[in-house]
């Protein structure tokens, strides 16, 4: 069964729900009832070697938990009861007693996650409108044997289910899960330096995601390594505060035979799941643009008390975007260069690259990671890549092992124009990656080159019809290569140095200062006061010289309020000046368009 019919035939238990339950409630009974079926499929043919190895031992008065779990072939959880799903449905009066029974056979972790999705509630209520039966037996005829259904695509369900029920009760779908492809790239640029150490025979790695979602992240990091070496081994770890989201995370690392201890619940930036811990790779799409007012108490104390021995030493951000504290999160989860050193990618919006003059929290921020060489490269996303926003994306790319080519440079990569269009929209996400083009950004990242645009009149990569096709002809058709530029860290710092005039009366005469230091010297007018933004690489009084003396003779500069500070203009690096049409082709167009609405006047009048 593919996705789309796996997903739709689950969907259509939504039609036992209706009227008992409300369009946004549909999640809160498929959900846990598809993980059920899930789990209860992947011991199905252990079941019986199980039971017998259960009895064997109670009987000889052992503790049977080790004996069960190699039975089962899992290394965290089995089933102790001989029910399964198929087996409920052989007893429809004690439905709801048998359900609970079964699922307190499972393992603590197991029952973990259903006590996340408030699972004992459904049942009830399923039970007092009559319908548990019903919902129990719909599931109880799907087949999620991983024969059947692979890792990888029961990932999806969950993610397409995730989405519908979002939009259904108009929440953000984009909060619990990032688009695959978006993933695939992030990944392939994560390991493409390492492809060499990673195809060495037992290398062990970890990776963690402070932000996991439904695990897509930590999946296709393990699927991608696993495909490049089967001897190699991923351990993962992660944090995510939305409950549902945790539960169906925690639910896929059981099956995969992850450590599901290493997946914790809770919010990552007041409450760090794995304080002290050190990773070889991490991978994030933090919320974008959510505001941390509701724990900026915890922060702001960690920030004032711990300072650079604490997460957040180079600054905090505005209290309306804490995307740049995950930032900072997972650089103090870098493990030391020393031992192996770390690399890892977040996704952010666009205001992390410029918000915030110098002195900012932002500004610091980026000042903090530039000037400390961590920043890789940065990659500009098509627009309309994520289901809960159209707005412009980036991925960051930080390490503190750069390969010695790179050391003091940043990469910036402009891959807006490698997508292709969506044969059906998914709420905000309108367009995708191919392969092509994943691959393509991935190469350019590896070989660290300048990769200019192309010529004005060539035609556009991927697309038979050439740059000239009307767009309506070319859209989607994988329009255009990605663009590199690669430039020094300090190319984006500067000085704000603040530019003075003197104070004068009435007359126009120049007024001195009569205490303090300005004793004697002309008393700077605040009303002229004004700002300049130096690049660092070029000599302050120089610049002063040549740009503001010839305006202003009479200024001087406050050196005591220079600033240094840091931005990012992405797109100013990348952006062509196109000249508008000739006026006479606007004229003709605009005559053309007045001589039809007047014969469509005169047609109606007449």
């Amino acid at each position: 069964m593919n996705q789309q019919a796996l997903s739709s035939f689950i969907w259509s238990v939504a039609d036992l729900l209706r009227g008992d339950y409300k369009q946004s409630e549909y999640g809160k009974v498929i959900l846990p009832f598809t993980v059920l079926r899930r789990l209860d499929c992947v011991l199905e043919a252990t079941k019986p070697a199980v039971l017998a190895e259960n009895a064997k031992q109670k009987k000889a008065g052992l503790n049977p938990e080790l004996f069960l779990l190699r039975k089962a072939g899992q290394k965290s959880f089995c089933n102790t009861s001989p029910l399964d799903m198929k087996k409920l449905m052989g007893d429809q009066d004690h439905i709801g007693e048998n359900l609970y029974a079964y699922i307190q056979a499972f393992s603590p972790a197991v029952r973990d996650i259903f006590e996340r999705f408030d699972f004992y509630t459904q049942v009830d209520r399923l039970a007092k409108a009559k319908l548990l039966y019903q919902v129990t037996e719909k599931f109880s005829n799907i087949d999620l044997h991983p024969e059947a259904v692979s890792n990888s695509q029961m990932g999806l369900v969950f993610e397409e289910l995730i989405r519908k029920f979002a939009e259904i009760s108009n929440e953000t779908a984009g909060e619990h899960f990032t688009p695959r492809e978006v993933i695939r790239l992030m990944v392939n640029l994560l390991f493409i330096e390492d492809d060499e150490v990673l195809s060495k025979s037992g290398v062990v790695r970890t990776i963690y995601d402070p932000t996991a979602g439904t695990g897509g992240m930590l999946s296709i990091a393990g699927e991608y390594l696993e495909e490049h070496n089967p001897q190699a081994r991923l351990s993962m770890f992660g944090q995510e505060l939305n409950d549902e989201s945790y539960a169906i995370c925690k639910a896929d690392m059981l099956i995969k035979g992850q450590d599901v201890a290493n997946i914790v619940a809770g919010n990552t930036l007041s409450d760090d799941g794995h304080p002290h811990r050190k990773f070889d790779y991490m991978l994030s799409n933090p919320p974008f643009g959510v505001e941390w007012k509701k724990v900026e108490k915890e922060i702001r104390k960690e920030f004032e008390t711990q300072g650079y021995n604490g997460r957040f030493g180079p600054g905090l951000p505005h209290v309306s975007d804490g995307s740049l504290l995950f930032l900072l999160h997972l650089i103090s989860k870098m493990r030391p260069a020393v031992e192996g050193g770390s690399r890892f990618g977040i996704v952010l919006n666009g205001s992390p690259l410029f918000t915030g003059g110098a002195g900012s929290g932002e500004s610091e921020i980026r000042r903090y990671v530039l000037e400390n060489d961590l920043v890789e490269a940065i990659i500009g996303l098509p627009t309309d890549m994520f289901y809960n926003t159209g707005i412009s994306t980036y991925v960051w790319i930080l390490s503190n092992r750069k390969p010695a080519h790179r050391k003091g440079f940043l990469q910036l990569i402009d891959a807006s124009a490698c997508w292709q269009k969506m044969r059906k929209s998914l709420g905000s996400k309108r367009k995708e990656m191919s392969d092509e083009h994943i691959a393509e950004v991935t190469r350019l990242f590896g070989d660290f080159q300048e990769a200019p645009r192309p010529p004005a009149g060539a035609p556009k990569a991927g697309n038979p019809l050439g740059a000239e096709a009307p767009a309506e002809l070319t859209q989607g058709l994988g329009r255009g290569k990605p663009i590199s530029h690669i430039f020094k860290n300090e190319d984006f710092g500067y000085r704000t140095i603040t530019v003075d005039r003197p104070l004068r009366d009435a007359a126009g005469k120049i007024v001195l200062g009569e205490k303090g230091k300005l004793k004697g010297k002309p008393q700077p007018d605040s009303s002229l006061r004004d700002t300049e933004n130096v690049p660092l690489a070029e000599d302050v009084a120089s610049y002063f010289k040549r740009e503001v003396l010839p305006h202003a003779p009479d200024a001087w500069i406050d050196h005591d309020k220079t600033k240094v500070g840091y931005e990012i203009p992405f797109n100013r690096h990348f952006y062509v000046f196109e000249p508008p049409r000739p006026l006479a082709e606007i004229d003709a167009d605009l005559k053309q368009c007045t001589d039809r609405i007047l014969t469509m006047i005169a047609g109606l009048s007449a």
